[in-house]
């Protein structure tokens, strides 16, 4: 253990969890939605209980290292395209995020006013939930254990690298998911996050890969903006409280 402590594997360890950390950004939309139709009084267990579900699922993918490095071999070659395991997953996620981001959509405009039914259903929901969260995750950090097989040699480092990344997204998911139900236009700009990262699977998993980085700038850029908006919506309200002209 003590041939750990170095400063190369101090370094990647520092690397490989502000990977996990912004590659984790994905993950928080995902479940601030997925639990958004649980009853209030165990969204947040569902939380904690996902992530911690998803940390154990993530370190056993890192566990099958072969396994995960076999992914990216040739199966099969479709339209010119040499299509692999990792390219499979990468597709059936993003199509199921764009079912479920056009699904949760049409829940929120079309059928509004539901809250007694879903509260009725909420165990069998938590269970779905806890099932999509790990599934989810696993598909949104195929790419991170690839990268950190490829960066770091020792397996100890990659796992308390994921420890910490959890951790990161349990502090922030409960104060995430409160503000985004407090917002509904929030809850659509989360719903057109997920449409975008599905986009983004689809895509890679066709072979055509998309910088990240075009991604988080437009989720980020969006966020700018509506926080803007909720800042000027904010001000209104008061001065229409006050009987003033905005």
């Amino acid at each position: 253990m003590i041939e750990l402590l170095t400063v190369e594997n101090g370094i990647a360890l520092v690397t490989l969890a502000a990977l996990e950390i912004v590659l984790g950004i994905d993950n928080i939309v995902f479940i601030v939605i997925i639990t958004a139709r649980l009853p209030e009084r165990v969204r947040d267990l569902a939380r904690r209980l996902g992530l911690g579900l998803a940390m154990v699922a993530r370190i056993a993918l890192l566990l099958g290292i072969s396994w995960i490095m076999g992914l990216t071999a040739p199966l099969f070659t479709a339209l010119g395209h040499v299509v692999s395991g990792r390219d499979l997953v990468l597709l059936i996620g993003g199509l199921f995020l764009l079912g479920k981001a056009t699904f949760e959509i049409h829940e929120k405009i079309e059928e509004a006013g539901q809250a007694e039914r879903k509260a009725a259903t909420g165990k069998a929901t938590m269970a779905a939930a806890l099932v999509q969260i790990v599934l989810l995750d696993l598909i949104f950090s195929l790419d991170s254990v690839i990268t950190a097989v490829g960066m770091v040699q020792e397996v100890a480092i990659m796992i308390l690298a994921i420890v910490i990344a959890v951790g990161v997204m349990m502090a922030f998911a409960r104060p995430v998911g409160d503000f985004v139900h407090r917002h509904p236009t929030v809850q659509m700009l989360a719903f057109s996050f997920l449409l975008l990262v599905g986009v983004f699977l689809v895509a890679e998993g066709l072979g055509k890969h998309i910088d990240r980085g075009y991604i988080y700038f437009a989720m980020a850029f969006s966020l700018f903006v509506e926080m803007l908006n909720l800042k000027v919506r904010k001000r209104r309200g008061r001065a229409a409280a006050r009987g003033e002209a905005v």
